[in-house]
């Protein structure tokens, strides 16, 4: 499914492509199921032209999972049959995951440990890195209390249950819907909206040592709960850095995606797939993920 100049979803529009070459240190990666990111729409809308450069027709998607097709010299990590796993940002944006095939650098590759399936393993690379890296930029321990903003959301919900896996004290907002979810993993749920503040306050009287942006739009809500001495971050705006803050853009990372992949093998982290849609319905899956979903939305690349 590719896009031939910024529009929206709609656009999308399937197209024969060749099967992307496989250079030296990289896999290619038959595709069993890709998931839709914000991001995705986003660049999509030429919302980040000012950030990353970008080369049409643009196949979406930094999520993969699948079966290795190929490898390129000197790629001894991996060899075909290999159930792997990726968060597949490159320099470029153009051959992303809403594809049959996608070659990937090693180092951004990680193994799908058995047990694990294709939709969850799929649904976790760019939400499950995103969440690690925010919560060791904030060097979070098991002494904070941290508020983390949409706690329900894909990295919300998997940076919760990190920071809970810490020892950490989480206080999460959500809509009333998500609560007892954000409860059964062990975080103190609040609502949205007016009154934010006094809700956060009326559980950590003195403050939060620690906060995770991940909607936008908070920065002074979380100044005005943030204790003295507090560290906060976000993911969604960078003015944070002129509040003492720190703006996270996550990197690819085969090891540490393998590290989180074993934590769902373990049982210690959960992935929620909301839907899964076939590939040449990949506009509706952007769709579900613009007007908001209950979990991740997948794509299934072998329909």
């Amino acid at each position: 499914m590719t896009y031939a100049e910024y529009g929206e979803p709609r656009t999308l529009t399937p197209t024969e492509l060749p099967t992307p070459k496989v250079g030296p240190g990289n896999v290619l990666i038959k595709v069993e199921r890709a998931s839709v990111n914000p991001v995705d729409w986003k660049l999509m809308a030429g919302g980040l032209d000012g950030l990353l450069d970008v080369s049409f027709p643009v196949v979406p998607g930094w999520d993969v999972s699948g079966v290795v097709e190929a490898v390129g010299p000197d790629t001894p990590e991996f060899s075909p049959g290999d159930r792997v796993a990726s968060y597949a940002r490159k320099d470029v944006v153009s051959g992303g995951t809403y594809a049959e095939f996608v070659s990937v650098p090693a180092t951004s590759v990680a193994r799908i440990p058995d047990g694990v399936e294709y939709d969850v393993a799929a649904g976790l690379p760019l939400v499950g890195l995103t969440a690690l890296r925010s919560l060791e930029t904030l060097e979070l321990t098991e002494e904070d209390t941290l508020l983390i903003h949409a706690a329900s959301g894909g990295v919300g919900f998997a940076a919760a249950q990190l920071a809970v896996g810490i020892g950490a004290t989480v206080i999460g907002t959500a809509s009333e819907r998500n609560h007892e979810r954000l409860r059964g993993i062990g975080v103190q749920p609040v609502a949205y909206g007016d009154g934010l503040e006094d809700r956060v306050r009326a559980l950590a009287p003195d403050g939060v040592t620690a906060v995770a942006d991940f909607v936008g739009g908070v920065r002074e809500t979380t100044l005005a709960v943030l204790a003295p001495g507090g560290r906060h971050i976000s993911i969604a705006d960078p003015s944070v850095e002129e509040a003492g803050g720190r703006w996270v853009w996550v990197r690819p990372d085969g090891a540490r995606l393998q590290e989180l992949l074993q934590k769902v093998a373990s049982g210690a982290l959960r992935v929620v797939v909301d839907r899964v849609f076939p590939l040449e319905e990949a506009a509706a899956a952007m769709e579900a993920n613009i007007a908001g979903s209950d979990g991740k939305v997948v794509i299934d690349a072998t329909r």
